[in-house]
C-alpha cells in the first residue's frame, strides 16, 4: 500500500472550508432569534433519523466546517468519528476504503534503521499534517510527534475499512510504545512528556489488543495504576485520588477487559474474587442515569449525550446492560438529535462531530434497528473488531 496522502477533496479535508450554506457552520449564539427557529431546531419525532445522520456524516467526511480549524491537530480523531460513524449506520460503502487506508498510513512514523528504536521516541501515528515536518524538497518527513490517541484512531480506522494489519511490521510501534509507560504503570501520550491518565492506558491496551500483541505494555503495572484510580464510591477518576468520572470509569473497565483482567462471569459465586467491587461499581453507574433519562459524567452534573456511551458501555461490559432504562435514555438522546443530522451535547444546541459519534454508538449499544452491533471495549462495530 503506497503511503501517499489522499485526494482530500474526497475525504477528510486537509483545508477546512467555511460552509456558508451549512447550518452547522454558524457558531452558537449568532443571530439568536433566528437561530432558535432554524439552526437550533431539533427533531421532535420519536424516531432515530438514520437518513439525516448519514447525510451529516457524509458532509463531515467530505469537508469539515471552519469551526474545526482549532482541532486540526486531531485530524485522525475527527476522521475516526466520521468513518466509524458511517460504519455504525451501515453506510461505509460510501467511502473509498483503499484511499482511506492509504491516507491513514501516510501519518505513520517509523525509524530509519533499527538502531533508532532505542532512542526513546515513540513510532506510532501523527495526529495531523501540522505535526509532520518535511525535511527536504523531496518531502521526506522528519520530526516525530506520534501520539497514542492518534495511533489508536489510526488502527481503528484501518480495521474498519478492512486493511490487513499483517501487511505492516508493527514491532517498532510496540517496542517504542513501552517508552511511554511510566514506572507507576501509567502512560504518557507522546515521548516528549505530557499528562498521564487513564485515557492513555486505554489507548495502549486497545492498540495491543487490535494488533494481538501485548509486548507494547506491562499489563501488571497498568492494572496497578488503574486500581489506584478507583474511588470510594465505586467509580474511577482519571488519576489516583480524582473524582469518579464516566470517561475515566470507561477507560478503566474497558482496559481491564481488554487486558483479560476481568472474570467472564462477574455475577457467579466466585465474582467476589474479582479485582473490581462489582456491586459498588454497578451502583455508581446506575446512579448516573438522571431523571431526564440521560447519563451524567459525574454526580450533580447535567446529562450529556456522550455519557450514554461512556457509562452505558461499562454496564454492558459488566453484563448489566439490561439495567439501563433504555426507553428513558432513548428519549433523552432524541432530544439532542438535530434536524440536520447528528447530535448535540445538550438539548437545544447545535450538533458536533464528537457528540454525534457518541450518539450514534449509544444507539448502537441500545441495538437500534438498522445499526451495526458495537464492540463496546474498542468503540467500533463488532464486524470491524473481528477483522484481522
Amino acid at each position: 500500500m503506497a503511503e501517499q496522502p489522499l485526494d482530500l477533496s474526497a475525504t477528510i479535508a486537509e483545508q477546512p472550508l467555511e460552509l456558508e450554506s451549512s447550518p452547522s457552520a454558524s457558531p452558537p449564539g449568532e443571530e439568536e432569534n433566528e437561530g432558535e427557529e432554524s439552526l437550533g431546531k431539533l427533531v421532535a419525532d420519536s424516531s432515530f433519523e438514520k437518513g439525516r445522520h448519514v447525510m451529516f456524516l457524509q458532509m463531515m467526511y467530505q469537508i469539515l466546517p471552519h469551526h474545526y480549524q482549532s482541532q486540526e491537530i486531531n485530524r485522525l480523531t475527527l476522521a475516526y468519528f466520521a468513518i466509524s460513524g458511517l460504519d455504525i449506520v451501515g453506510s461505509l460503502d460510501t467511502v473509498d476504503k483503499d484511499e482511506v487506508a492509504s491516507w491513514v498510513l501516510s501519518f505513520r512514523t517509523h525509524p530509519e534503521d533499527i538502531a533508532e528504536i532505542n532512542c526513546g521516541e515513540f513510532y506510532g501515528f501523527n495526529g495531523s499534517r501540522s505535526s509532520q515536518y518535511p525535511s527536504d524538497d523531496a518531502g521526506v518527513v522528519s520530526g516525530n510527534h506520534s501520539h497514542l490517541a492518534s495511533t489508536y484512531c489510526a488502527l481503528a480506522i484501518l480495521k474498519i475499512v478492512g486493511y490487513n494489519l499483517s501487511n505492516i511490521d508493527w514491532r517498532p510501534l510496540l517496542m517504542t510504545m513501552r517508552n511511554l509507560q511510566k514506572p507507576d504503570g501509567s502512560f504518557s501520550p507522546i515521548h516528549i512528556g505530557a499528562e498521564t491518565d487513564l485515557r492513555f492506558i486505554y489507548c495502549a491496551a486497545a492498540i495491543c489488543f487490535m494488533l494481538d500483541d501485548w509486548s507494547g505494555m506491562d499489563r501488571d503495572k497498568a492494572t496497578e495504576y488503574i486500581l489506584k484510580c478507583k474511588a470510594y464510591d465505586g467509580g474511577f477518576g482519571m488519576t489516583p485520588g480524582a473524582e469518579s468520572h464516566g470517561g475515566g470509569t470507561y477507560c478503566a473497565v474497558a482496559s481491564l477487559q481488554l487486558m483479560g483482567s476481568i472474570g467472564v462471569d462477574l455475577f457467579s459465586s466466585s465474582a467476589s474474587s474479582s479485582i473490581l467491587d462489582i456491586p459498588l461499581l454497578l451502583e455508581w453507574c446506575l446512579q448516573r442515569q438522571a431523571s431526564d433519562g440521560g447519563f451524567q459524567g459525574r454526580s450533580n452534573k447535567p446529562s450529556d449525550t456522550c455519557y450514554a456511551f461512556w457509562v452505558g458501555a461499562v454496564l454492558k461490559i459488566l453484563g448489566a446492560g439490561k439495567l439501563i432504562d433504555e426507553k428513558a435514555l432513548r428519549g433523552f438522546l432524541l432530544t439532542c438529535q438535530s434536524e440536520y443530522g447528528g447530535f448535540s451535547k445538550f438539548p437545544d444546541e447545535l450538533p458536533d462531530l464528537y457528540h454525534s459519534y457518541y450518539g450514534f454508538i449509544a444507539f448502537g449499544l441500545l441495538e437500534e434497528p438498522g445499526l451495526n452491533s458495537i464492540c463496546v471495549e474498542l468503540g467500533i462495530t463488532d464486524a470491524a473488531a473481528l477483522r484481522k
